[in-house]
């Protein structure tokens, strides 16, 4: 069971990567589910053209829910080891930084908001952004501080 978190064995941190790899891993999935992505039928690949909307609200594509799915997978692969999930969470945070302040400055109906990002998706990445680096800091801090 060694490819398995236990929160025995685990840290902090490590649970924090695990629990946040598990939510992007839902929210990929459930952006593929007609009734909890609005509009399913006007989803595209890619670009600010689809219509699609996960929970009403968020503006998403295939290749949206992808990136989705593979931030889930690699957050869940990277829980296994202690420097692998400080590195996910705050490197994750950092993405996600960019993503904000690239949702800021690229306008919604531009050929260039390939991913889809609204303003919903902008807002969202900044609590993402923000909240990822704080868990990766501080719960990595925690064992610094533990090992002393």
């Amino acid at each position: 069971m060694s490819g398995v978190l236990s929160s025995a064995t685990k840290s902090t941190v490590q649970l924090a990567a695990l629990v946040v790899g598990a939510v992007f891993l839902l929210i990929g999935i459930l952006g593929f589910i007609p009734g909890i992505t609005t509009n399913y039928g006007q989803m595209q690949f890619a670009g600010h053209e689809s219509g699609a909307l996960l929970l009403g609200l968020f503006q998403v594509s295939i290749l949206h829910n992808i990136v989705h799915l593979v931030f889930g997978v690699a957050g869940v692969l990277l829980a296994r080891t202690w420097a692998g999930a400080r590195g996910f969470l705050i490197i994750g945070g950092i993405i996600y930084l960019v993503l904000w302040l690239y949702g800021l400055i690229v306008p919604h109906g531009s050929p260039a908001n390939f991913a889809p990002f609204n303003t919903a998706d902008n807002w969202l990445h900044l609590v993402l952004g923000v909240g990822m680096i704080a868990l990766g800091a501080l719960l990595a801090r925690r064992r610094t501080h533990a090992a002393l």
